[in-house]
Parts: structure tokens; sequence; C-alpha cells
């Protein structure tokens, strides 16, 4: 459906997902999928996918995501850029895409929605999107207020919808993504393991924090105000946990979790200059490969359990 070799996708991540990683993705034969709201402004936008497409010519996919902001954002515009760009995969996430997708229809572009429950999925399959990214609570970013496990909500999204499936949350190697198919799945997202790899454009600081890790190191935030993001776990992501547990308003707590703060986290290095985002999987991470490598050994990974450990069990 997506014109990819290999059925894994790089996850849309603020900061992260920049033109370099992409198109290292993109050119290993995954999907590579650029972070719409990373750049200022639509027309920034527009310039990091003219970088992606001067670096590869193969497909690959921009991340919109629509959250609840202290400041207004100009989707209409940013949506406006990657229509105009010629990308023809986008990644939809947060609320309900229904009005961009005449729009995204009208220009052949092909719409994977992130979900975290199996209701929004069928909601998300109704209105006509091509493919759903279904969202376990292991994964960094924001899981939904469910806290169901990729193990169940995988194969409860298999059994309800029609369209392709990509399982996202947790997955960090070959047994996740052999794990991901035999639960039906057509694919798994990554995120967290795509940000220790040599082109991310992460400090290597905090790229070997992450290798460092254990899937201990993750804490969940603004849970009390059901908006629950799983972070690293640092000084920061605790000052906020403290702070909704003395009953502080979004807008004392804002300042302290806002994503510029994050963004300095993977700039400079210091892994306490604010929340960034970080799954569960961060425990299977233990290097830091080039893309290609990467995906090489997740893919002969997967091959390999498949066709020599589960069939000898089989047989």
């Amino acid at each position: 459906m997506f014109g990819v070799e290999h059925p894994i996708v790089q996850g849309g991540m603020q900061w992260v997902g920049r033109a370099e990683l992409i198109a290292a993705v993109a050119n290993a034969g995954a999907l590579g999928c650029l972070t719409a709201l990373t750049q200022p402004t639509p027309e920034d936008l527009s310039k990091e996918i003219k970088r992606v497409q001067d670096m590869t010519d193969k497909p690959f996919a921009v991340n919109f995501t629509i959250l609840p902001t202290l400041k207004p954002v100009p989707y209409d515009e940013y949506m406006d850029a990657i229509v105009q760009s010629g990308v023809k995969i986008i990644e939809t996430a947060g609320n309900n895409p229904k009005a961009h997708l005449p729009k995204l229809k009208e220009a052949g572009i092909k719409v994977i929605h992130k979900c975290t429950s199996v209701r929004h999925a069928l909601s998300a399959q109704k209105i006509g999107v091509d493919a759903i990214s279904i969202d376990g609570f292991e994964c960094a970013g924001h899981p939904g207020e469910d806290d169901t496990p990729g193990l169940i909500l995988i194969p409860r999204a298999v059994e309800q919808l029609e369209i392709p499936i990509v399982a996202s949350g947790g997955f960090a190697d070959g047994r996740g993504l052999a794990a991901a198919l035999a639960l039906g799945a057509d694919g798994i997202n990554m995120g967290t393991r795509f940000m220790a790899t040599q082109e991310a454009p992460v400090h290597e600081k905090i790229k070997q924090e992450i290798v460092n890790a254990t899937e201990l190191d993750t804490t969940l935030i603004f849970r009390s105000l059901r908006n629950t993001a799983r972070m690293f776990s640092n000084n920061i992501s605790q000052q906020v946990v403290d702070m909704e547990r003395e009953g502080k308003s979004i807008q004392e707590i804002g300042p302290v979790a806002s994503g510029m703060r994050g963004r300095k986290v993977y700039e400079d290095g210091d892994v306490n200059a604010g929340v960034w985002s970080a799954g569960m999987c961060i425990g299977l991470i233990h290097d830091v490969p080039t893309v290609k490598e990467l995906v090489d050994r997740i893919v002969g990974e997967a091959e390999d359990i498949i066709r020599s450990r589960l069939g000898q069990i089989v047989a």
C-alpha cells in the first residue's frame, strides 16, 4: 500500500523527526515519518520536506498531530504545506482527522491514523483512513487513558478492523516484529529505537542515556489531566508528577513541561533540561547503529525467528 520494502514505520517524534533521519529510514527500505510541528512555520515545513526529497527518492510520510496546546497552532496552513509538497503518505494523530480527509483524498494521499483504543480505530476506519497505527500502553508520548498493553490491544484491533494495522508501542527489535506479525498486525512502528541511531538529530549524551536505561526508566505525566504522556524519568518529569499531586493547574505545569525545554535535551545533551519522550522499549536498546544496520538487523532477526525457531517448535 505504501510502497516500502520492509513493514517498519519510524514514528513521528517532536524535534527528532527531521530530514536526515527520515531520508535514512526511507533509504533503508522502511517508512520514514517527518514531524510537521517540529518545524516552526508551515513555510519551514515545506523546506524540510524538500530536504527529504533531495536526499531520497523513496516514499516517506509526514506526521500531523493535533493536540490541545496553550498556544494556537495554524493546523490548516501546515496541512496545506503537506498537500502542496507532493508527499503521498500522512500519519495523523491526536484529534479526529475527519475535517482534513477530503483534501487528503483529493490529493491522492494515503492516511495512517494513530489510535490508542479500538473504539477510536473503528471511528477512524469509518471516516475513511487507509490504515491504523494502534498504540499500546508501553509507547512513548501519549498512550491514551485505557492503559491497554499491546499484547491485548493489537489482536483486539485485528479482530475488529478491516484495514491494515501497524503495531506501535514497545517495539525495538526483530523479536517484536515477529510478535506483532503473529498477533495479526501488518507491521510495526518504532520511535524510541530510532532515536538511538547514528542519523538521529539527538545529542550523543542522550543516545547513551537511552542505551544505559532500563524498562523502568520512564514516567507517566499528565495523568491527573487525562492527557497521559510517557516520558524519560528525570528531575523534570518527577517535578511535573509532584506538581500534579499538589493540584497545580495546566497553566502552572505547562512552563515546566514545555516542548521548548524538551528540545534543549536533544540539542544540548542535558538529560534534565526538560521532559522528553521515551517508551518502555528503552530497556531493549543496547547500541547506536546506523539506521540501515538497525532495519536490516530487525528484518533479519524476525525472519530467523519465523523460519527457524518457530518452525522448529512446530515441527
